[in-house]
């Protein structure tokens, strides 16, 4: 008899090969530039359209795993950004760089929420935790990009680090077939997800991750940059990476159990204020140490508070639309952060550090507040108590 493995453990190995990958890039952008003469707009981007590609996956692909496909769309996603990966390690030209880019954004696109739903329904009781997991592994994966980058990039070329990322995750795809995924819930017969937005609760959700991945969006498209420029030295760079990670791995789990028990609204709004906070600072320190040490605080309080957004998704969402719902958070995420990375590319390169990273704070503190004023209903009266939305109660939401 085939031994069946842990959901959790074997698509949040894949999850963080997937976030490996994003986390090569992202330390590598500063030799693009350098390496191939693309200037800082077109590294925003590079960046910016990965992003933009995962949100037209998210909003058309991923309703197709509430269908009764969530294993077969994870295993084309993952195929995908194999491809995309190395795209951009041989490329040598912002048009290859970019295609690599825009497919690999297409393949996560399609395969994180169906990651997402084959895990909450795993075990519904649970989900916090769980989706917490899942947030320590995917900054677990983007924390090895740095280190993979900082080993191989330098002596064997820039392609080495997308080269070993896109064969490790593949040769984690088989294990997918040992693993139950629960299709046993009535398929969704709609082909989007968008009408979910018409619950408030889940548009609220879905505006607090969208300001989650504005900070995102901004920190990833200028962290490599401003330290270069700063001369603050290669090895702290990547380092403060790695570090910025530590916190969420091991907080992850801790903070999805206390978005379930206290609240995700009231615990992502606390986090993206105080995250604000930090991005408005980062402007205003003098050297690249200062923010290198500010940013390990920043990890800390991100541990505790980032996974709350999907978190609240998952409970306001019904348990047959849970690949839509999180398809339509990350569509929503991946829009903001691309966008986000493409403009804050362009404001410092015009206005520079520190109207830049104000500008991301202030738009953090923004969406804050429309999310929560959105889901106020749901926040007020503690409804995290109770269990996600039945189909019928759903339809009588939406209706």
């Amino acid at each position: 008899m085939v031994r069946r493995l842990s959901p959790i453990r074997v698509f949040g190995a894949l999850s963080a090969a997937l976030s490996a990958g994003y986390g090569v890039l992202f330390t590598v952008v500063g030799d693009f530039r350098d390496e191939y003469g693309i200037s800082e707009t077109a590294i925003g981007l590079v960046i910016g359209a990965g992003f933009l590609a995962a949100f037209v996956a998210q909003v058309l692909i991923a309703p197709v795993a509430d269908r009764g496909r969530a294993r077969q769309l994870v295993i084309v996603g993952v195929a995908a950004n194999v491809i995309g990966l190395l795209m951009m390690g041989f490329g040598d030209s912002l048009e290859l760089i970019l295609a690599g880019r825009i497919i690999s954004g297409l393949g996560i696109g399609a395969a994180q929420p169906a990651i997402r739903r084959i895990v909450i329904l795993a075990d519904p009781d649970h989900l916090g935790q769980n989706l917490g997991r899942l947030l320590s592994a995917d900054v677990f994966g983007f924390a090895i990009g740095p280190a993979v980058s900082a080993i191989l990039a330098g002596p064997a070329g820039l392609a080495a680090p997308f080269v070993v990322v896109a064969a490790a995750t593949a040769v984690l795809l088989p294990a997918t077939f040992f693993v139950s995924a629960n299709e046993t819930t009535k398929a969704s017969r709609q082909r989007l997800a968008i009408d979910l937005l018409r619950s408030r609760a889940v548009a609220g959700a879905v505006v607090l991750g969208s300001a989650v991945f504005l900070m995102i969006g901004a920190f990833d498209a200028l962290w490599d940059i401003v330290h270069e420029d700063l001369d603050t030295p290669t090895w702290m760079a990547n380092l403060g990476i790695t570090l910025f990670a530590v916190p969420l791995v091991i907080l992850g789990p801790t903070g999805g159990r206390l978005s379930q028990r206290v609240g995700p609204f009231r615990v992502a709004a606390a986090g993206l204020l105080i995250a604000a906070v930090f991005m408005f600072t980062y402007g205003q320190l003098p050297t690249g140490a200062w923010i290198f040490a500010l940013t390990m605080l920043h990890a800390m309080t991100d541990g505790l508070t980032v996974a709350a957004s999907g978190v609240a998704v998952a409970m306001a969402a019904p348990a047959d639309r849970q690949a839509g719902a999180q398809g339509v958070m990350g569509a929503a995420q991946s829009l903001t952060a691309g966008l986000t990375a493409i403009v804050i590319g362009a404001v410092y390169e015009d206005a520079g550090r520190a109207v830049a990273y104000a500008a991301s704070a202030v738009g953090m503190v923004g969406l804050t507040a429309i999310g929560m004023a959105l889901a106020a209903p749901f926040w007020r009266d503690r409804q995290h108590r109770d269990a996600p939305p039945t189909r019928a109660e759903t339809a009588r939401l939406l209706s």
